[in-house]
């Protein structure tokens, strides 16, 4: 829906994992609009988005499908021009690639943050302003200390409360968004409320209700 709004014509598949069973899409709808990453492997792609997924707590290796997504993460760098991996996903691939190892925070991120665009001459900020707010919504965290020793990716923006928010390599053939630009206005409101079904005594998403 996000991407129909651009006066691209973008022709889009959608992948979905094997060893996973989804809680919040239906079985018949996958089957209907998603296909496998076997069916789509001998294609090449201008770019991919790799989603989040409320896997935080669990390490890397245990999430069922981790296998199948660093099979994906391999794929890419020869089939795809540029990938997008979003929270969850950038810290997935950031392990992957780098071995950068997430951290967990003492409270959950949630709420709408202040960042600054530390490289207004990337691709990625054109449009935007010197500071912008967007929505965050995670319990972990990447140390930028680890992202430098590690890789030669560049931060593109960042916040004193979010810390990183979006970085990518020079190439910008991966790019790692901790934040969700994509978010609905009313996605942090569906997730607090869903937290507090669920007894998990959440707290009020900062800077939005």
């Amino acid at each position: 829906r996000l991407i129909s709004k651009s006066p691209l014509q973008v022709d889009i598949d959608f992948m979905m994992v094997k060893n996973h069973e989804s809680k919040n899409t239906s079985h018949d709808h996958l089957l209907k609009f998603y296909d496998y990453f076997e069916h789509l492997k001998g294609n090449c792609y201008d770019g991919m988005i790799i989603t989040g997924a409320p896997v935080e707590h669990l390490a890397f290796e245990e999430v069922d499908y981790w296998e199948e997504l660093t099979q994906v993460f391999e794929w890419s760098k020869r089939h795809v021009f540029s990938t997008l991996h979003l929270c969850w996903g950038a810290q997935a691939g950031l392990y992957h690639r780098y071995g950068i190892q997430k951290v967990e925070l003492c409270d959950k991120l949630s709420g709408i943050y202040d960042q600054a665009v530390v490289r207004p001459d990337s691709l990625l900020m054109r449009g935007f302003d010197d500071r912008f707010l967007a929505p965050h919504s995670r319990y972990t965290d990447i140390p930028l200390k680890e992202v430098l020793e590690k890789s030669n990716l560049q931060v593109i923006a960042q916040g004193n409360e979010v810390g990183l928010s979006i970085i990518a390599s020079p190439d910008m053939r991966e790019v790692y968004s901790f934040g969700h630009l994509e978010y609905d206005r009313d996605t942090l409101a569906k997730e607090y409320h869903r937290d507090v079904k669920a007894g998990l005594d959440p707290d009020v998403p900062k800077n939005y209700f």
